[in-house]
């Protein structure tokens, strides 16, 4: 395949990642500021491939200049739109300095070091910006646990590296072998350019699509009012936490019930009602700390997994979220309100902690609570 076909089959896959880059950023609100800069990117890349087939038809350096600039520009944005994933970005005063810089040093050099420039020095910039993308996507907080984040590394490590050997060992080849390393050369980084052109806009697609299902799993797992697990994020979450854990150590589960939770809503309004949730949602959140995990399981029912944690302990923490409860509950400045909890507490050993098994004991155990006259903590009697 010659080179000017090569520019063209690079040409056509610019247009068509910013073309498809641009359409999912109507999908994707909540990253559509990234969309957009990767989108505005691959314009760029694509402005900057057909400077490139003209470059020689323009007057001096500024056609080489003008393409070298619209490249920088797309790997620059590319770049900006990685930052914003995790919220960072770097200043447009900062960018457009950078290609200033750039073009003043095709015109300080004039006709004479063109080629060089385009050869070997403009490849530098491109490694270090690639290079930074990959750092960044790296470090990322946000992508850190998506699949596709290797991926995307990847591709933008192995692209600076490959401009790495542009600006510092093709020159060292060039003049052992001659200028016909050149030609060669050229080729392969329109091939590489192909490749590029197709694997990092699906990557970095890839990255926002992974997101957003994550995003949606996380909301299909959560309770909407308290923001704690729901019933089918407890029971796909908890036992995952419940094998990792230590095996020989045991393992606690408290299960809640709000006392005459139906009169206060008939009493006081559901409004009242959902605050009180929530009160309890946020004491219960809090005391169990961030090793437990906590759910509503519909209603006024909860339940908190505490993975290595014995029962005493566990009577103690849930004692005291019962009696934070009642009291922000009945505060004069607060709702107001004489609510209470009733709670079952189970136990088991890491060798026997089934998740359902745990659950109705402690179910038996909250349901005694309540029979006793509620407002208490019972413990499940051992099989």
């Amino acid at each position: 395949m010659d080179l000017a076909t090569l520019w063209y089959l690079t040409t056509g896959t610019a247009v068509l990642a910013a073309i498809m880059t641009f359409w999912e950023r109507k999908g994707h609100g909540q990253r559509a500021g990234e969309l957009g800069l990767w989108a505005a990117a691959f314009g760029a890349f694509t402005l900057g491939c057909v400077l490139s087939m003209v470059r020689k038809d323009l007057p001096g350096v500024s056609g080489f200049a003008a393409s070298n600039l619209a490249m920088m520009l797309g790997y620059l944005l590319v770049f900006q739109g990685v930052l914003l994933l995790d919220g960072r970005r770097l200043h447009p005063a900062l960018i457009l300095g950078l290609l200033v810089a750039i073009g003043s040093t095709w015109f300080a050099a004039g006709a004479a070091a063109a080629e060089f420039l385009w050869n070997h020095a403009s490849s530098l910039p491109i490694a270090i910006v690639s290079g930074l993308t990959a750092l960044s996507l790296l470090r990322s907080q946000t992508v850190r646990a998506l699949r596709s984040r290797p991926i995307a590394v990847a591709v933008f490590a192995c692209h600076a590296l490959f401009y790495v050997a542009r600006a510092f060992v093709v020159p060292v080849l060039a003049s052992i072998h001659g200028e016909d390393v050149l030609a060669l050369v050229a080729e392969i980084t329109m091939y590489e350019a192909v490749l590029f052109t197709v694997a990092m806009p699906m990557s970095l697609l890839a990255l926002v699509r992974e997101e957003d299902r994550a995003n949606l799993l996380i909301t299909a797992r959560t309770d909407f009012l308290t923001g704690l697990n729901n019933r089918q994020g407890f029971f796909e979450l908890a036992p995952r936490r419940l094998s990792h854990a230590e095996t020989s150590a045991s393992h606690s589960l408290l299960a809640f019930d709000l006392d005459h939770f139906k009169a206060i809503n008939d009493r006081y309004g559901h409004d009242v009602g959902d605050r009180i949730l929530k009160l309890f949602a946020d004491i219960a959140r809090e005391i169990a700390g961030p090793q437990a995990m906590s759910a509503r399981l519909g209603g006024e029912e909860f339940a908190i997994l505490l993975p290595g944690t014995k029962g005493a302990d566990a009577h103690a923490i849930g004692e005291h979220i019962a009696q934070r409860f009642a009291d922000a509950a009945a505060r004069p400045d607060g709702l107001g309100i004489p609510a209470t909890v009733s709670i079952g507490l189970a136990e088991a050993s890491g060798g026997q902690s089934d998740l359902p098994t745990l659950l109705a004991a402690a179910d038996r155990a909250l349901y005694r609570a309540k029979t006793l006259g509620r407002n208490r903590i019972e413990i499940a009697r051992a099989a």
